[in-house]
């Protein structure tokens, strides 16, 4: 009897150590989907608010490497990553004609604006964006720059541009951080510099403040500022192992009416960070 009741003990442990190896199995099994984004989308919060509505509607977990875009866009050439959501056009409208990716869909934007210390040295309060530059280059005031080919990197360089000057380079009074946003904005505070951001990462640098930062916007409202956000799925023609099937699913989700009003409500110090405008 006790030789029965012993093999019964066994039989049942070695059914649970079964089941618990298993389990992990079962978990991973979920659908996850890998995506590549700005740093703008993911210090502002906004990813992790949207994520578990997503997992909830669909049972999708999404997963996110936050970066520049250039570097976004480079994870998506490289087969790394199913979906990409970015804030360059003409770089994703390149990465699209390329075949690296399909299906891109506009889904919200906000704006640059440039920030810089209260006693604003270089007199760029009101200007407009082509003055301001022309100012910090005349007056030679700090400037801190991403320098990492990110989105806001990229719209920099366009802008010195069309402001018809040399894009600076070597100038003492211009420093790349090579950072994110954040990180960009806390070195030109501690520099008492200029620098440009998006707007959502602005407001989320000022809600970690108390809502009194130490850089405030001095330069804002022109159209050239506008600052566009997109989805865009890795091609599965030259990704084999893309999901792709997942990948539009999250277009489809986010392109949608509730995560659309999601982002119109998604606020700090009371103010929106995007704009949702899919179409």
């Amino acid at each position: 009897m006790k030789k029965r009741t012993g093999i019964l003990i066994l039989s049942t442990l070695i059914a649970l150590v079964s089941l618990l190896s298993v389990a992990p199995l079962m978990a991973a099994g979920q659908d996850v989907l890998l995506m590549a984004t700005t740093t703008s989308t993911d210090n502002t919060g906004l990813l992790d608010y949207l994520a578990p509505m997503f997992q909830k509607d669909t049972g999708v977990e999404l997963k996110w490497t936050a970066t520049g875009t250039g570097k976004a866009l480079k994870l998506g050439e490289n087969c790394d990553v199913d979906v990409l959501m970015v804030h360059a056009p003409p770089a994703e409208k390149q990465f699209v004609n390329s075949g690296f990716g399909r299906d891109r869909r506009e889904i919200m934007y906000n704006d640059f604006v440039i920030i810089g210390p209260a006693a604003d040295p270089a007199g760029l309060k009101g200007a407009s964006i082509e003055a301001a530059l022309t100012a910090v280059k005349s007056k030679g005031a700090l400037f801190v720059s991403r320098g990492d080919n990110s989105g806001t990197h990229k719209k920099e360089l366009f802008l010195w541009k069309a402001a018809g000057l040399p894009v600076p380079e070597k100038e003492n009074w211009y420093v790349q951080a090579g950072q994110g946003m954040l990180a960009t904005i806390s070195i030109a505070a501690e520099r008492n510099g200029y620098t440009m951001t998006d707007r959502g990462t602005y407001i989320k640098y000022a809600h970690n403040l108390g809502g009194n930062p130490p850089l405030k916007i001095m330069v804002e409202g022109d159209a050239v500022l506008l600052n566009q956000y997109s989805v865009i799925a890795v091609d599965p023609d030259r990704c084999a192992n893309v999901q792709y099937s997942l990948a539009m699913a999250f277009i489809k989700w986010i392109t949608g009416e509730p995560a659309q009003q999601a982002i119109k409500d998604f606020k700090l110090l009371g103010k929106p960070l995007f704009t949702p405008n899919a179409n």
